[in-house]
């Protein structure tokens, strides 16, 4: 008898292949070197641990009037950092499931791929959108991760949180230390998933900066870009099959990630990226009542910028 797999629809944009992942623990070197080549302070060596780094300037943004009708909005070209276009980038506002962006990053750069991770008691409980781990069954971490970013489960979220620091308290001050030290002066986090509101905020400026240091991650940027991932799985399960519903992989040229969210106080959030010519562009829109749209806007915007 042939069991069906089952069949994840997440809500939530991201992709990857497993061809990217590399047994290391989080690919700190290449990680280290592309903080090195790209990130505008300091001005020389790899950022210490307690160093704030700037990771994006607004020189001369463009002043032209784009129709973008999220609350806040932002442009980046992501090989050099600077904005070119904004819209409020600095006011606070609940970002949904984008704040997974900020779990994979820290969970990446402390679990390797082969990392078996037992699932706590707490995670079957969180709070909705669950994939459906079980308490005690052994997930390697990699299938975690595509949980995390293709069908955005709160679930994964929370597993990976206490497997990376070994409480969902711990962690969470991981996430705050590590927007200090990101230079995201106006962003604090209060769940691994977004899946709260109260005290889970950020701005477009923050999650652009956030999303180019995600980026530089090899293992990062090879999730985020796969639009169906079919996984093994022991009984009773067998099988999941992670459909990515960012709606830009496969309809705009270039696309390649990264992350999608909504709650009813968030609305819409959605952070883009997408690789033309050697140009990479980051698109953030914030509480939009069409957030597609509004990141197609930006990107023809930048490329026609960059061309």
């Amino acid at each position: 008898m042939v069991r069906p797999a089952l069949l994840l629809v997440p809500l939530a944009l991201v992709g990857g292949a497993l061809a990217g992942w590399t047994e290391s623990g989080g690919g700190g070197h290449e990680q280290r070197a592309a903080v090195r080549r790209h990130v505008l302070l300091p001005a020389s060596g790899t950022p210490k641990a307690h160093a704030a780094v700037r990771l994006l300037a607004a020189s001369n943004p463009s002043t032209a009037r784009l129709p973008v009708s999220a609350r806040a909005a932002i442009l980046v070209d992501a090989n050099s950092g600077l904005v070119l276009w904004q819209k409020r980038p600095h006011l606070r506002l609940p970002v949904a499931s984008t704040t997974k962006v900020m779990t994979a990053v820290l969970a990446l750069e402390r679990l390797g791929p082969k990392r078996i991770v037992t699932i706590d008691p707490s995670v079957p409980r969180v709070a909705p959108l669950r994939e459906g781990l079980r308490a005690g069954e052994r997930v390697p971490a990699w299938k975690l991760f595509y949980g995390l970013l293709l069908y955005s489960g709160n679930d994964d979220a929370l597993a990976l949180g206490i497997a990376a620091a070994g409480g969902r308290g711990a962690f969470i001050g991981l996430m705050n230390r590590k927007a200090r030290q990101l230079g995201m002066r106006d962003s604090h986090f209060s769940s691994p998933s977004g899946v709260i509101d109260h005290g889970n905020y950020s701005t477009a400026w923050d999650m652009a900066a956030l999303a180019r240091y995600a980026m530089w991650n090899p293992r990062f940027r090879a999730i985020v870009r796969t639009r169906i991932k079919r996984l093994s799985w022991p009984a009773p399960t067998f099988g999941k099959v992670y459909v990515n519903k960012n709606h830009l992989l496969g309809s705009y040229r270039g696309a390649d990630g990264i992350k999608t969210g909504w709650t009813t106080l968030a609305q819409h959030c959605l952070v883009a990226s997408a690789k033309r010519n050697g140009v990479r562009l980051i698109a953030v829109v914030l509480h939009s009542p069409d957030a597609y749209p509004d990141a197609r806007r930006l990107l023809d915007f930048g490329f026609a910028l960059r061309s």
